[in-house]
């Protein structure tokens, strides 16, 4: 068995993973005519930024799409995903001061 997602012990399943990833992928986009070629929600003008600056502010993903109806469930876990990604990283080095 594989690594455990959360709190529920839903076993890692590297399938889902992909399918979440093609999703990401066609939901996070970036254009130079919008939001200065910022990676955004779908082409409109939620840059990922912002919708996780809300999400750290303490926002929860049913408090966004109410006040924002044109986003969906799915276009918050394609930023999540997406921030993911960048946070990936292979090997970490200590920061010196």
């Amino acid at each position: 068995m594989g690594l455990l997602r959360n709190s529920r012990e839903v076993p890692y399943n590297p399938k889902s993973n992909l399918a979440r990833m093609t999703s990401m992928n066609s939901r996070i986009t970036s254009d130079p005519a919008i939001c200065h070629g910022k990676p955004c929600i779908r082409g409109l003008r939620y840059p990922v930024e912002s919708v996780l600056e809300w999400l750290a502010g303490g926002m929860t993903i049913e408090d966004i799409l109410s006040d924002y109806p044109d986003l969906e469930r799915d276009d918050i876990l394609a930023v999540l995903g997406y921030a993911a990604r960048l946070a990936h990283v292979n090997r970490a080095e200590p920061l010196t001061a």
